[in-house]
């Protein structure tokens, strides 16, 4: 497996990834299009992929124009690798070279993603119109969650 920034050619399996998860389904897949993908990692941010063999297995992206996780997931097969928290970590470390802006995340209630969220130094801060938890990380989280990480 290699971890690497994501590319422009990556985007149609991005998608494919993102629309292979179990949990956090979009209601409309369709919403979802390639052009916004590929303007999420040129323009308001950057994102990483995880590849084995030429096909992408997980995917995160920062917009650091709305200060948020825009994505962060992994093909239900590729559960449990390391391969999030990996992604994860990337993105994060990238994120606050960029900003010291406090960065945000929703998803579902009682899914996996809230538990990640909760063990990887996000805090809950309250709901969202459609229901999701609101996570918010500052770059003193950040930085307080890797201390913690290299014990």
């Amino acid at each position: 497996m290699i971890f690497r920034e994501a590319q422009t050619t990556d985007v149609p399996q991005i998608l494919l990834v993102r629309n292979s998860v179990k949990e956090n389904i979009l209601p409309d897949a369709s919403a979802l299009s390639d052009d916004h993908c590929e303007e999420s990692i040129t323009v308001r941010g950057k994102g990483w992929v995880c590849e084995e063999n030429g096909q992408i297995l997980g995917f995160a992206i920062a917009d650091l124009e709305d200060h948020m996780v825009w994505g962060m997931f992994v093909r239900p097969e590729h559960e449990e690798k390391g391969i999030g928290k990996e992604l994860h970590r990337l993105m994060m470390d990238w994120y606050f070279s960029q900003t010291s802006e406090t960065v945000w995340t929703g998803t579902a209630q009682r899914t996996r993603a809230t538990i990640f969220y909760n063990q990887h130094g996000w805090k809950a801060v309250g709901g969202m119109e459609n229901g999701d938890i609101r996570f918010e990380m500052t770059a003193d989280d950040w930085k307080e969650f890797k201390a913690s990480q290299q014990v």
